[in-house]
């Protein structure tokens, strides 16, 4: 019998992205340790940890019920830059990121008890164009950039700063929707809500 997906996540942005899809969902954040390892390389990083949430919050699944978790990461040079302490810590972030590429990786799981976890990661690319010293004070200004990988949100203000993007859109937003979709299909007594035929992708290295 299907089953509401029980996403182990409290992200706004990652609610609206999952329901695009149709999907019955529950909200149950999991409480994990978020710190990289000693030379992890940021598809390691967000694997890792969405599939950290994932099994956290599986303890707390009815019986049958499938868990997401769900990383996300911004990596300029060898460099990872995750959620922005302050403001302060936001505006370097952002200044980093000015007139320059970027790439933005996530992960993503999907446990269930008596099952093996489900997982692949995606990565994006982002050109922001140069960011004048006085937009950058107004958007820090805003609180936008606070709790935001990165210090952006590409679906808010700053998509002003964006030149392009090459991949996945909803992947810089959260929650690489092609991808989530593929593996939603490819299991067995999917969630509420996702559709039967199986389709194949390969976004990248699963397990």
């Amino acid at each position: 019998m299907s089953l509401p997906l029980l996403l182990a996540s409290a992200s706004p942005r990652r609610c609206e992205l999952l329901g695009q899809l149709g999907i019955a969902f529950v909200v149950l954040p999991a409480e994990i340790d978020e710190t990289p390892r000693p030379n992890e390389a940021p598809e390691q990083l967000v694997l890792r940890l969405a599939c950290a949430k994932a099994e956290a919050a599986r303890v707390s699944a009815v019986p049958g019920q499938w868990v997401l978790g769900a990383d996300t990461v911004v990596a300029m040079d060898v460099d990872i830059l995750g959620k922005p302490s302050d403001s302060e810590c936001a505006r370097e972030m952002l200044a980093r990121l000015s007139g320059r590429s970027h790439s933005v990786y996530s992960g993503i799981a999907l446990a269930r008890t008596g099952f093996d976890t489900r997982s692949c990661w995606v990565k994006s690319r982002v050109r922001m164009r140069p960011i004048e010293a006085g937009e950058l004070d107004a958007y820090v200004a805003t609180g936008e950039p606070l709790g935001k990988a990165g210090a952006y949100a590409i679906q808010g203000r700053a998509a002003a700063f964006v030149r392009c993007l090459v991949g996945s859109y909803s992947n810089v937003v959260g929650l690489p929707l092609f991808e989530l979709d593929a593996l939603l299909r490819a299991i067995p007594d999917p969630p509420i809500g996702v559709a039967t035929a199986p389709r194949r992708v390969n976004p990248g290295p699963a397990s």
